[in-house]
């Protein structure tokens, strides 16, 4: 099984960068006994400057294939932090590759769209990409924690 973030633009370091070096860090070292491998950030860029359609092939360069396609999109389902853990679970019982897209500042091209098996919302606000990075990062994190069974996500 692989995970990967597949997200247009590059992270440069800083503040964003180091949480999702820590949060990527942890779910590292706890995920292995639970059967979830390490992520891996995958981050593409078109620059001709052509926007979603041409982000979508290089986007789907960087996921696996076969792989359960989770994008990011302020139209997806509003998951709860242990709802999210089921989903990533299930891919996991299933031995299904996890690829979690993250689109360029004008979302993700509807051919890409269309495909995914999970969209999920971060809410109705629209967050910027590198942000979301973070937040996917520390969710992947607590979803780990969850299905450890460990105090870190407390009801």
């Amino acid at each position: 099984m692989r995970m990967v973030i597949a997200a247009v633009g590059r992270l440069r370091q800083g503040p964003e960068a180091k949480l999702i070096d820590d949060y990527l860090d942890r779910h590292a070292k706890a995920g292995r006994a639970l059967g979830l491998p390490p992520v891996t950030i995958s981050e593409v860029e078109d620059k001709r400057g052509g926007g979603m359609a041409a982000e979508a092939p290089l986007l789907e360069r960087a996921i696996p294939d076969g792989a359960a396609l989770v994008i990011m999109d302020e139209r997806g389902q509003m998951l709860s932090s242990p709802e999210f853990a089921q989903k990533i679970a299930g891919f996991r019982d299933q031995a299904r590759d996890i690829a979690f897209v993250i689109g360029g500042a004008d979302g993700i091209d509807p051919s890409l769209r269309a495909r995914a098996d999970l969209a999920i919302s971060f809410g109705r606000m629209v967050w910027p990409h590198m942000l979301v990075r973070v937040m996917l990062a520390e969710q992947i994190y607590r979803a780990t924690t969850i299905l450890a069974g460990s105090p870190y996500h407390r009801v």
